[in-house]
């Protein structure tokens, strides 16, 4: 018997969020969509609202949460995506 399983956005956004927030410097998610998933013609793009640290090298925070996050993307889930966008909205103090 052949068929194909699929992993639903969700799950997706759920390892992209454990994904960046092991990155140093990062605080956390922002709002209650942190990460948005889209999947168009067997493409993922993940779009993650980040809170950084306070005196954080925000250009390196955001490379480093795009790696992070494809790397686990590809060995959790077999998804390569085509695209991680890291948007910063607040900084707060270090905790």
């Amino acid at each position: 018997m052949e068929g194909q399983a699929s992993i639903s956005a969700d799950i997706l956004a759920r390892y992209a969020a454990d994904a960046a927030t092991e990155v140093e410097g990062v605080r956390g998610l922002v709002g209650r969509h942190g990460v948005k998933v889209e999947g168009e013609n067997g493409s993922v793009r993940v779009e993650l609202h980040l809170e950084v640290e306070w005196g954080a090298a925000i250009p390196d925070v955001g490379r480093i949460v795009q790696e992070r996050v494809g790397e686990y993307l590809a060995h959790m889930a077999d998804v390569d995506p085509a695209e991680v966008e890291v948007v910063v909205d607040e900084i707060g103090p270090a905790t």
